[in-house]
Parts: structure tokens; C-alpha cells; sequence
């Protein structure tokens, strides 16, 4: 049987890091795996985190498993955090192996409801959504999103696009933090979506990988909570991954809003694909976050150092906007510092990526998508130079 296997393309993102590591220059930089890093090039460990992990290590009697769903008190509190007060009574929900595990079992969910729906996805979006939807064997389309001119965000054609969407349609939409590209829909777009596909009958599928990456942990989750005010139903994909910092403990949530009447028909479809998945979900991650959320002196600490992080980063924008616009004597870059979260998508050309990486050790996705935390205040002047010279 294995013989019969064909090779399987390859992950850019996995090569490049693996590039990366066989690189034998010292003052290599890497822009292109997508994880937090501080100044040191450290990922750390959160402070409230290690606090919980202490505190679970003298407390915990068993590792017994789990619900098929996770413990109702982590997906309570996630569902709080994410929506706020007064939707629990419609909010389904199962914990799940990280965000990448509550984007396939949401698709999953998607296929068993209604096996010919068509997904829509934002050109471009996180390869990792066409690539399981393709799996999946399930119906794709896709709308215009980044304008490669402005670096902003192209509304007139991801509304032409969106026109097409059909009833029974789900639209996946990034919450917050557009990955790759940084650009995302202000309040008055994001109405404007939300009304076309409300008026359409599509379903609403959120991905929020990034809360509290980009203006806050409340600010980014507001269009989420507008959608999920606005829609009878709608599917939100949510990971702790970067902003718990938490990424090898793999902690995700799915929540499936819809009719309350529904609630227990919804939940039951949740644990049969979970089941059918993984059965038990991992609890580690889940049982720190709940004890962050739940506990006052915890979660004010978290979220004073999650601060800190955004801080970081947007920090880090304004001096490599700074830094590009002394090094190329233009404007040209000044939109890194009005994106938000971890990525930006600079407008290089791949063969500018490559040269970049060849002649500079300078690592970046093909696409010039670059991780802003890669940086630090040693290496901004040193990408700067380094784009200036290859864009020239």
C-alpha cells in the first residue's frame, strides 16, 4: 500500500525554516516563521502562564481525560472573551488542537451541514485554509482582498467579488490581523460586509487568530462581536497560540453561534466530528487559559504583558517605516507602520525575496511577507538597508 504514496508538495514556510537553520552566517535574520519573539529572539513564556502552570503542577490530582467538547469552564471563558456577555445561550462550541484544528473541524462542520456550500477566502489568505479545503474536497471561491499598489485594502473589488456569494455560502473572514498581509477593514467596512452578505444568506466564518495583536484585546474582537450580533449563524475559529503564548500546547476553540433551539443539535454535531477526529481535545493549554481568565490577579498580569507585546510591535512598524522611508528617500513603505498584528506583505518581488536571503541573509515568505516581531532594533536598520538596496 505505502508504495502506491505520491510525495506531497512541500510547505513553503517549513522549507524556509529549515533554510533558515542550515544558513551557517551569524547575522542571519529570520522574518518568515510566524511566532512572537522578543528583543533576545526568544519566544518566552508568559508570566501568567508560568504563575498557572506552577499552581496547576501542586494541584492537579489526574490525567484523567477530558469531555469530548473540553471542560465547559475553558469554553465559557473563551466564548466571554471573544464575545462578551449574552451569547452563551446560543453558543455551541468545542475545544480543539489549536486555531488549525477549529479551521478544519469548522470545515468539517460546514461539509456534514451542507456537503455542496461553497467557501469563499480572501485573495491571499493563510495557505493553510485552501490547502484543507482542497482536502476536504469542498467547493472554493475567492474575493479580492489586498491591493498590491497601495497595500491597503482593495474594498471596491472584495465587494464585486463578495456580490457573487451565493445563499448557503460561507465567507471566511479574518477577524483581525490580516495574515499575510496586515491590511484590515475599518468599522465602516466591515459593516458594509456584513450587510451584503447578511442581504446574500451567507454564513459568516470567522478566523480570529490574533486578538489582542493589533489594537487590543477588545478592539479586535469588535468586528467579531458585530458579526455575531448581526447573523443568525455563524462559525468562529479561535487559537491561543500567540496571544497566550501558548503555540506548542496547541489551544483552539470553535464556537458555532446559531438559533438557542439549535444549540443542542449544533453541540452534538461538535462532539460527533471531534470523536470522529481526535476524540478527547489536549487540556494543558485549555486548563492555563482557564485559570488565567478566571483568576483577577492572573488575567490582570496577562493581559498588562499581552500589552506589552502589542506595544512591541507596533513599535517595531513605526521604525521600520521610519527606517525605510531614510533608506529609500520615499513613502513607499510607510504603510508597515498603519498594519496591524504580526505580518506585513511588502510588495517584493520574489526574486527581490530571493536576494534578499542570498546576498543578506535575510529569510522572508516568497511573497515579501515578513514577521514584524522577527525584528529587533539591531536588525531594522539592517532590513532597511538591505530592501533599499535590492528595491532600487
Amino acid at each position: 500500500m505505502l508504495e502506491q504514496l505520491n510525495p506531497q508538495p512541500q510547505d513553503k514556510i517549513l522549507q524556509l525554516i529549515a533554510m533558515y537553520r542550515e544558513d551557517p552566517r551569524a547575522n542571519k535574520i529570520d522574518l518568515g516563521v510566524g511566532v512572537y519573539k522578543d528583543a533576545t529572539g526568544l519566544t518566552p513564556v508568559m508570566r501568567a502562564v508560568k504563575a498557572a502552570e506552577k499552581q496547576l503542577w501542586e494541584t492537579e490530582t489526574t490525567k484523567t481525560y477530558t469531555g469530548l467538547a473540553g471542560e465547559p469552564a475553558y469554553n465559557a471563558a473563551m466564548i466571554e472573551m471573544i464575545l462578551g456577555a449574552g451569547f452563551a445561550e446560543r453558543a455551541a462550541s468545542v475545544a480543539t488542537p489549536g486555531g488549525t484544528g477549529a479551521i478544519r473541524q469548522a470545515l468539517e462542520l460546514i461539509k456534514l451541514a451542507s456537503p455542496k456550500a461553497k467557501v469563499w477566502l480572501s485573495n491571499p489568505t493563510w495557505p493553510n485554509h485552501p490547502s484543507i479545503i482542497k482536502y476536504l474536497g469542498m467547493q472554493m471561491a475567492e474575493y479580492r482582498y489586498f491591493d498590491a499598489e497601495t497595500r491597503g485594502i482593495d474594498f471596491e473589488g472584495l465587494m464585486q467579488d463578495l456580490a457573487n456569494v451565493t445563499a448557503g455560502d460561507a465567507v471566511l473572514l479574518h477577524g483581525c490581523c490580516h495574515n499575510p498581509t496586515g491590511a484590515n477593514l475599518n468599522a465602516d467596512q466591515w459593516a458594509q460586509v456584513a450587510a451584503l452578505l447578511l442581504a446574500k444568506g451567507a454564513i459568516p466564518f470567522v478566523d480570529l487568530a490574533y486578538q489582542g495583536f493589533g489594537d487590543g484585546l477588545e478592539k479586535d474582537a469588535a468586528a467579531t462581536r458585530m458579526i455575531a450580533a448581526t447573523f443568525p449563524e455563524v462559525l468562529i475559529a479561535a487559537s491561543c497560540s500567540k496571544n497566550f503564548g501558548i503555540y506548542r500546547e496547541r489551544t483552539g476553540i470553535l464556537i458555532g453561534l446559531g438559533e438557542a433551539s439549535r444549540k443542542a443539535v449544533t453541540q452534538g454535531n461538535l462532539n460527533f466530528l471531534n470523536r470522529q477526529n481526535y476524540s478527547f481535545p489536549p487540556d494543558h493549554g485549555a486548563r492555563l487559559v482557564t485559570m488565567i481568565l478566571q483568576d483577577d490577579a492572573l488575567r490582570a498580569d496577562w493581559k498588562a504583558e499581552l500589552e506589552e507585546v502589542r506595544q512591541n510591535m507596533l513599535g517595531l512598524r513605526k521604525s521600520l517605516a521610519d527606517a525605510l522611508r531614510l533608506a529609500t528617500n520615499s513613502d513607499r513603505f510607510d504603510f508597515v507602520a498603519s498594519h496591524r498584528g504580526m505580518f506585513s506583505r511588502l510588495g517584493l518581488t520574489e526574486a527581490q525575496v530571493n536576494l534578499l536571503r542570498d546576498e543578506h541573509g535575510i529569510y522572508m515568505v516568497g511573497d515579501s511577507r515578513i514577521n514584524i516581531a522577527g525584528l529587533n532594533a539591531k536588525t531594522v536598520p539592517i532590513l532597511a538597508a538591505a530592501i533599499a538596496k535590492v528595491a532600487s
